[in-house]
Order: structure tokens, then sequence, then C-alpha cells
């Protein structure tokens, strides 16, 4: 009964960070991200200020805040060994996209506009690069375990992150019309040639 209650709280919460998030960017996407402040995000979710600040710690967490660290990790521990790094990389990412962009793309465009506007927005971008760069290392677990194997996977992680962003910016441009996980892919296989699939297989 206990692991039941635990399991519907997880649940509950989860549930409350997706709607003030979804709220807040509404709004930050209405009225400006700047004339839109923590109290306004409480009272269209519902919720108190001390509530929002309980699951976005800052502001600007009501955008950058996501999922897609935890999930490129998965992908890339899952990865066979002995493809080169990039790809195995490059699939993670383009296979993240994919699951963040089922049904949901025109919130995660939302957020990518704000972030890309927004000078406050854009200055802790850079952080989360860091953090999902970090994320990507440790996904690799012992393969990264010595200074030198995490130095070329982080190498490898920040050029590949580096061509997401360009595909990244380039779908907020065109407004979400293009496939993001194929324009990923297709930046990928500008940026690299390896061997094998011209771009990293999706599934």
């Amino acid at each position: 009964m206990t692991g039941r209650r635990t399991t519907l709280r997880e649940q509950r919460r989860a549930e409350t960070h997706c709607l003030i998030q979804a709220h807040a960017v509404r709004l930050f996407a209405a009225r400006g991200y700047d004339d839109t402040t923590v109290n306004d995000v409480a009272e269209a979710a519902g919720v108190s200020a001390m509530t929002v600040y309980r699951h976005f710690p800052t502001k600007e967490d009501l955008v950058l805040a996501d999922r897609n660290g935890p999930l490129v990790a998965e992908r890339i521990a899952a990865t066979p060994a002995g493809q080169p790094l990039v790809r195995r990389i490059g699939n993670a990412l383009v296979e993240s996209a994919r699951s963040l962009t089922d049904g949901d793309d025109r919130f995660l465009l939302a957020r990518l506009r704000l972030m890309i506007a927004t000078p406050a927005l854009r200055a802790r971008h850079l952080d989360n690069h860091y953090v999902l760069q970090q994320a990507i290392v440790d996904g690799l677990g012992e393969e990264a375990a010595d200074p030198d194997s995490a130095f070329r996977a982080a190498a490898a992680a920040s050029a590949c992150l580096a061509v997401m962003h360009t595909a990244l910016v380039r779908w907020a441009e065109e407004d979400g019309r293009a496939d993001l996980p194929d324009l990923i892919a297709t930046a990928l296989a500008a940026a690299f040639t390896l061997p094998g699939p011209a771009r990293p297989d999706p599934r």
C-alpha cells in the first residue's frame, strides 16, 4: 500500500510539474518572458508561488527544465560499444528528439523560440549544454571512466550538440514544419563523414 501511495504521489507531482511548465511557456510566449512573473504562472496553473518554486527553483527553469538528459543517457548506454562515438551520440540525440516531439512538438517549439529570443535564457541554455554533455559522458559508464576516455567522449558530445543546436535553430526558424529528428540526422550527416549509413539510424 505504501508503494502505491508513493507511485500516486510521484504521478501527481509529475502532472503538476507538466501543468506549471505548460502554463509558463504559454504565458511567456503570449506576454513575453520579462513581462510575466512567477506569480502570474502560479495563478494560471492554480497553485501557489511556493509550489512553482518547489518544482522550478528559478524562473529560467520554467522554460529550460526537461527530461532530455536522462533520455539521451539511457540511449547512449544501450548502444553497441563498437560504433564510432559520434554515431552513438548522434543516434541517441535523434532518438530522444523523436520521443520529445511525439505528439508534443508545438510545446517544444515554443520553448525553443523562448530560448533563442530571450537573453537570460540563452545564457542559461549554455549551462544546459554542459549538463547534457555530462549526461552523455555518464551514459558511457566504464567506457569513459579514465580521464583520456572522458575527454574524448566530452569532445564528441560537444561536437554533436553543436550540430544539433544548428538543427534546432533551423527548425524554429521554419516554424517546426520539418521533422525535427530527420533535421538533426541530416545536420549530423553533413558534419561527420562516417562509414556505414549516411546518417544516424533513428530505430
